[in-house]
């Protein structure tokens, strides 16, 4: 079989593991494929945690045309016992002839096992097959494991002079339609989505996912709200949802925290940081909650200031051929600058992409954890 029909395979079991994202924390979102003669007699993805693995979705769609069969996986094989049983030992029973990997399971405690196992029992093994693909879905599963805080991806849209909102503050919209219906299928995809109180007091915003075929999944929606500003009337709180609010705080009114509570929403008191919530925490208690994949929207203060902390791991900046001119005091981030060009932070595999009328470049912020 030539590299391209390898290819051809793992892109598909790809396709079949973003059907999963957003949804299994605290495992990684894994799709499987198995071919036969040339044809795919199998398919699957991790829908949830607790539910069986991409592999098993697939072995059960094969059924007895699994044995001799080649499985193209996203992820090695698990080879421990979970909430479910492991996946290497179901594919050794399956008589499976060989396995192709796209990357190897970054969890130190696990990481080679499955190949080891699937070896051991006369079955060939074949790894790295679209790797930085692989890798690049499972980045905030890779981030969590390894530090506990979630992958955060901060969104934004400016206009051509770098402006997010005029002199006045008015930011709606500017970006397109299309812009924007990108931006709800992430929030489709994220176990949470964070504002500052800035954001919420000047836009009252839902927080919530909004597609046109109506299957959107809303998000944990988290607040810093350091001084407990925010309105108890507010959309966050009004609105019919299965999603919960997180308030992030350092005040210890017990009237307002009643209030809100009363409302739905939670409240946590975090340690303070220079009279603000320390956001390091803050991430740290989200990884807690097993939320992988952190959708930063909040405005320039909150980016700045987690940016700062390096609690900013991916950029997505929606340009839109609009100029506002004047002296518009809204920038990306302010107060995070950096003295030289040569200390100016460089973004990682970059990606550039037509949305409508906008232009979405999408980057991603070195750190020690890249390759």
């Amino acid at each position: 079989m030539s590299d391209l029909q390898h290819q051809y395979y793992m892109q598909r079991a790809l396709d079949l593991a973003r059907q999963g994202e957003g949804r299994t924390a605290p495992n990684p979102p894994v799709g499987a494929v198995i071919v036969s003669s040339g044809n795919i007699v199998g398919e699957g993805f991790h829908p949830q945690a607790g539910e069986p693995h991409a592999e098993i979705f697939a072995l059960r769609q094969a059924g007895t045309k699994a044995r001799g069969a080649e499985i193209y996986v996203t992820l090695e094989p698990c080879s421990h016992q979970g909430k479910t049983p492991p996946c290497a030992d179901a594919l050794i029973a399956a008589g499976i002839k060989a396995v192709y990997i796209g990357t190897i399971d970054p969890n130190p405690l696990v990481a080679g096992h499955g190949v080891e196992k699937l070896e051991k029992a006369g079955i060939e093994v074949h790894d790295g097959i679209l790797e930085h693909e692989c890798r690049r879905l499972i980045a905030p599963f890779s981030y969590h494991i390894l530090t506990g805080s979630p992958f955060t991806i901060y969104k934004a849209a400016t206009t051509l002079d770098g402006n997010t909102a005029t002199a006045t503050g008015d930011s709606q919209w500017v970006s397109g339609e299309k812009s924007r219906l990108v931006v709800h299928r992430l929030r489709d995809r994220v176990e949470a989505i964070m504002v500052g109180i800035n954001t919420v007091l000047s836009d009252d915003p839902l927080l919530n996912t909004r597609l046109p075929e109506g299957h959107g999944r809303d998000p944990l929606r988290v607040v810093v709200d350091s001084q407990l500003k925010i309105p108890v009337d507010c959309r966050i709180l009004k609105q019919k949802s299965l999603a919960k609010t997180l308030i992030a705080t350092i005040s210890t009114d017990k009237q307002k925290i009643s209030k809100l509570q009363l409302g739905g929403a939670e409240v946590v008191v975090f340690p303070v940081v220079d009279g603000k919530v320390s956001l390091p925490a803050l991430w740290q208690e989200l990884g807690r909650r097993n939320v992988q994949k952190l959708l930063l929207e909040g405005g320039a203060k909150l980016a700045g200031a987690a940016l700062s902390a390096g609690l900013i791991n991916r950029l997505m900046l929606f340009v839109a051929p609009k100029i506002l001119a004047g002296s518009s005091p809204f920038g990306l981030f302010p107060g995070c600058g950096y003295p030289s060009m040569a200390e100016a932070i460089k973004l990682d595999d970059l990606t550039y992409e037509e949305i409508g009328e906008d232009l979405l470049i999408t980057g991603d912020i070195p750190s020690c954890l890249q390759d």
